[in-house]
């Protein structure tokens, strides 16, 4: 459910007894604490023009309501990005009680940075100091008392994945909202720069801009544009804004570097001196060695071919062993209790078998192509996100990244797009910048999704072999360098560059795989499964009504035409807009209506490059309704039209070279 922000925000400050922020980069565990602390009940809200999400919701702790607002996983508090803008305009605009700044204890020093900005905004602090148990393995012992003096706020060592420490860091929290009047901080950066923050500060104090001074200062300084624009609407901001570049220019002569530079600079050194105080060495554990390996391209490329040949074979083998498995046992088993039954009741008319293509040969596809394909591949991807190797992954490729005017970070919507493109199109709001987004999207949808690598292999790996199969793939990844580099070289702009923690190998906790993959999967059960069965039905009627012909038949210019595929395989493309398997499931669907529930139905409908061809059309063209929604809603619809259009011309084009290439050579 989705709420829009500011109601959202005012809905959860006044339903409770205390509101909490919970803030931090995206990989120290702040959404495992928020899922433990919160549960179930969670509600989302967007700001307006902005797609990045909050998650808010409420839990009791001792008889008292509270609030917790998840702020999106950002690495600082500027407005270089929608997650930084939306992180820093939730805490302005909701005024939380408390902030709950989660650090990684494995990386202390890069962590307090986005910690020292909020304590230049003054409001009240609560830090966890997340993966302990990680941190303690590298011998990094972590004086904590002498971390809270320091920062003077209160810290609590926690572990994400066990629940350790959540209690106490809540009642820390609740403890520091009741006492918030005597909150004071005393850090400071260089002489210079404190002296010349207090003489902003100074100018301001006389004014009311609903931000404490010396934060605004600071935010003038660093000529961040919010503050400028609105300090400017004043009636004396013109004159306020002239003494901030006149002290920012003085700076820049001290330093011979640009303001905003040297503070970033004083920040993090302040953020290293403090690490340095209150921890000892590092000690390199296995994970830092498999880290070494896997980011290094001499042995982590050969890594990452070996990990993508394990998916694809456990897909191919696995997957093809359980399709056939479930085509013969339905064939054999269900199947004619399905038929008896439904002949039994509406007798063998034509709505009897209309029926029996929703119920038999519907249910049958749906099973052969979700269970053996989408839910093996969730599981896997699932184990690789748990296992902190997508991270590695990301560093490994951010050079080639460039190549596309992306950087690493990139890497993870891509990879997820193998799973689904609707997460991962909304993952590429880690991106900075309009024109990354664009072409990561643009390439997420030519990714195959596990509904489209369901159709290469169950209509190619199980019935023409593997190795046309690995060709699919390869003409899709040679597509994807070939856009990728073209869209860099057209789009105006550049890519920014990689910002990421190193985030710990460690073995996956099973209990969380299962709950990604069900929670992946059950979009597929509760969603598809009706879809396939009302388009098993929809088609089953205009099959035994002979309308499936005539409407088949406009297409047959391209379908059979260019392409060399039966017309009404064509009808099923069109289908498949609403789910990509769904081409697959009603393509069995008529297969098995036609000639029987027999593993090997899909040969006697079509050759194996026809088979080939299909595939890889769809694979290319038009991405989902899903896929197209979530494309306009985050680009906006004129970019979604226009990979529409680009994917289905790319589509028809790729699949039409294809055809002819291999009837010419007899590659089939």
């Amino acid at each position: 459910m989705a709420l829009s922000c500011h109601s959202a925000l005012k809905e959860i400050k006044g339903s409770t007894d205390f509101t909490f922020a919970l803030a931090g980069n995206p990989n120290v565990g702040k959404s495992s604490i928020f899922n433990r602390l919160t549960g179930m009940g969670v509600v989302t809200a967007n700001y307006p023009g902005k797609t990045v999400e909050l998650n808010l919701a409420t839990t009791n702790f001792k008889d008292q309501r509270i609030g917790i607002i998840d702020l999106p996983g950002s690495y600082a508090l500027g407005a270089v990005s929608e997650d930084q803008w939306v992180a820093r305009r939730a805490i302005f605009d909701c005024k939380p009680d408390v902030a709950i700044m989660i650090l990684d204890a494995t990386n202390l020093a890069r962590n307090l940075y986005m910690l020292i900005q909020f304590i230049d905004l003054g409001i009240p602090i609560v830090a966890a100091l997340n993966l302990i148990d990680e941190a303690e393995k590298r011998n990094i012992l972590i004086d904590s008392g002498e971390l809270s003096r320091i920062l003077g706020i209160p810290i609590v060592k926690t572990i994400a994945t066990t629940g350790s420490g959540l209690d106490e860091l809540i009642q820390q929290a609740v403890d520091t909202a009741k006492n918030k009047t005597g909150i004071s901080y005393s850090l400071h950066y260089g002489d210079d720069i404190e002296t010349n923050i207090k003489k902003l500060e100074e100018i301001l104090m006389p004014y009311n801009f609903g931000i404490n001074p010396r934060a605004l200062s600071i935010m003038l300084l660093e000529n961040d544009s919010e503050f400028i624009e609105l300090v400017g609407k004043h009636e004396n901001g013109k004159s306020i804004i002239e003494e901030a570049n006149k002290i920012s220019r003085e700076i820049e002569e001290l330093h011979r570097e640009k303001t905003p530079l040297r503070i970033a600079r004083e920040r993090h050194g302040l953020a290293g001196s403090i690490a340095s105080q209150v921890q000892g060495d590092v000690k390199p554990i296995a994970s830092d060695k498999i880290w070494a390996y896997t980011t290094s391209p001499l042995t982590g490329i050969p890594l990452l071919i070996g990990v993508l040949a394990i998916i694809f074979s456990f897909l191919f083998y696995g997957g093809n062993w359980l399709s056939t498995f479930f085509s013969n046992q339905w064939a054999t088993y269900v199947s004619p209790v399905i038929n008896d039954a439904i002949h039994y009741v509406f007798g063998s008319g034509i709505i009897g078998k209309i029926l029996i293509w929703g119920f038999d040969a519907g249910i049958l596809a749906a099973l052969a192509v979700g269970i053996p394909y989408v839910l093996t591949f969730y599981f896997m991807l699932a184990f690789l996100e748990d296992s902190g190797y997508l991270n590695s992954v990301a560093f490994l490729t951010d050079r080639l990244m460039h190549k596309f005017g992306l950087h690493g970070r990139a890497i993870i919507p891509l990879v997820a797009g193998a799973g689904c493109n609707v997460p991962a199109i909304i993952g590429t709001r880690v991106l900075t910048t309009m024109r990354e987004r664009t072409i990561a999207s643009t390439l997420i949808t030519l990714i195959p999704c596990s509904a489209r690598t369901a159709v290469i292999l169950g209509a190619v790996s199980l019935f023409v072999g593997w190795k046309p199969a690995v060709a699919i793939y390869l003409i899709i990844f040679a597509l994807v360098f070939v856009v990728g580099a073209g869209l860099n070289k057209i789009m105006p702009g550049k890519s920014t560059g990689l910002v990421m923690e190193m985030f710990p190998f460690r073995m996956p906790m099973m209990s969380n795989i299962l709950k990604k993959t069900w929670y992946r999967f059950k979009d597929f059960v509760f969603v598809a499964f009706p879809i396939v069965l009302v388009g098993s039905m929809v088609l089953g009627g205009l099959y035994e009504s002979g309308y499936l012909w005539k409407l088949a038949s406009p297409l047959s210019p391209i379908v059979e035409g260019w392409l060399g595929l039966p017309a009404v395989a064509g009808l099923t493309l069109i289908f498949a807009v609403l789910r990509k398997e769904l081409a697959l499931q009603l393509l069995v669907t008529l297969a098995v209506v036609m000639y029987g529930g027999g593993a090997k139905d899909l040969l006697l409908f079509m050759t194996p490059a026809q088979l080939f061809v299909y595939a890889l059309v769809n694979t290319i063209y038009i991405p989902c309704v899903a896929t197209i929604a979530v494309l306009g809603r985050e680009l906006g619809w004129k970019r979604a039209f226009g990979i529409m259009a680009f994917t289905i011309t790319l589509a028809i084009l790729i699949g039409g070279i294809a055809s002819r290439i291999i009837g010419y050579y007899h590659l089939l």
